[in-house]
């Protein structure tokens, strides 16, 4: 995987990589591989966006175990300004407005430097479409795509992330007290069994609705996983 990094920033002839580290398990470990393939030439952003203080405290634990570059640009007052010009809705779309100011500032930053945007997302989250278009979504590459949740806390403890950092709850950080497993109606544990019985052709021990709703997921999601569709004449 390290070699892997290394390689797509030299094909792209960039000269580094940058990456978004929020404090959470998947982002932690991105940031230990980034730092072994590209040493040096990296930039981890904090980019809290009336995020919790725990979760940039998180980050900024892992800049320091990581010796890791790093940058805070706080989005709040960009966020709560574009909030201010839209019009009120009770759907998602202000929460989704955050990844994809994050995703702005991620490319701000790798346009001004030459670098490569580093993506988060693991097998899990991206095959049930639980990440945000052009958001966290927008990336250049995706290291930790084809490794289940499970495999990325196995591979965090090799690489040494913190205990806090592995156990506590995952979360999008999108609203005050909010989770991926709660979110998405499922857990992850629950996840990787589906998906990865789907692979190897066995029956799993969970629920036909469960396993049902991860392929309604996976189906509705397909569009986040590919380039946008063109009209052919």
């Amino acid at each position: 995987m390290v070699k892997w990094i290394d390689s797509r920033v030299k094909q792209a002839k960039a000269k580094g990589i940058v990456f978004g580290l929020s404090g959470g398990l998947d982002s932690a470990v991105v940031a230990a591989l980034v730092k072994k393939a590209v040493g040096k030439n990296h930039l981890a952003l904090i980019l809290p966006c009336q995020s919790t203080k725990s979760a940039t405290q998180d980050a900024k634990l892992l800049v320091k175990k990581l010796k890791l570059k790093s940058e805070v640009i706080d989005l709040t007052c960009t966020f709560d300004c574009l909030k201010k010009i839209l019009p009120k809705t009770n759907s998602l779309a202000p929460a989704n407005i955050k990844p994809r100011l994050r995703m702005i500032t991620l490319y701000y930053f790798a346009n001004s430097l030459n670098y490569l945007v580093c993506g988060t997302g693991n097998k899990a989250e991206l095959m049930a479409g639980y990440f945000t278009k052009y958001g966290d979504g927008g990336v250049d590459i995706l290291p930790i795509a084809n490794l289940l949740k499970r495999d990325v806390v196995k591979l965090a403890k090799s690489l040494g992330i913190p205990d806090k950092i592995i156990d506590k709850s995952p979360s999008a950080d999108l609203w005050p007290g909010q989770t991926d497993e709660a979110e998405m109606g499922i857990t992850y544990k629950e996840l990787d069994l589906v998906l990865s019985g789907r692979e190897s052709k066995k029956k799993t021990k969970l629920s036909s609705r469960k396993a049902n709703k991860v392929k309604k997921m996976i189906k509705s999601s397909a569009h986040k996983r590919t380039m946008p569709e063109m009209f052919k004449l």
